[in-house]
């Protein structure tokens, strides 16, 4: 593998983990997320709590998306990088 695939081969890879590890958070996240709470007076702790997972999500979801679109637009210029020295290698 030439070194014109190497970094960009190593920028995806480090974007890829980076999304893994968000996606794993975001999953912990909204396995304590409720779908439904009826809470009274004495439940109004579990409010704040749910509030609190509620603005973590709003700001990993954005990153989330942002690091699948990069990952994704990443490799297929990679795989248009190697098709291109592919057949440049064939033609000399």
């Amino acid at each position: 593998m030439t070194t014109m695939l190497m970094w960009p081969l190593v920028v995806w890879g480090v974007l890829t983990t980076v999304l893994i590890i968000l996606l794993i958070y975001r999953s912990t996240l909204t396995m304590h997320e409720d779908d439904q709470l009826f809470l009274g007076e004495s439940e109004s702790h579990m409010e704040r709590e749910q509030i609190e997972i509620m603005q973590k999500l709003n700001k990993v979801t954005p990153i989330v998306k942002w690091l699948g679109a990069a990952s994704g637009v990443l490799i297929l210029v990679i795989a248009g990088m190697w098709i291109y020295q592919g057949l440049s290698q064939q033609m000399q």
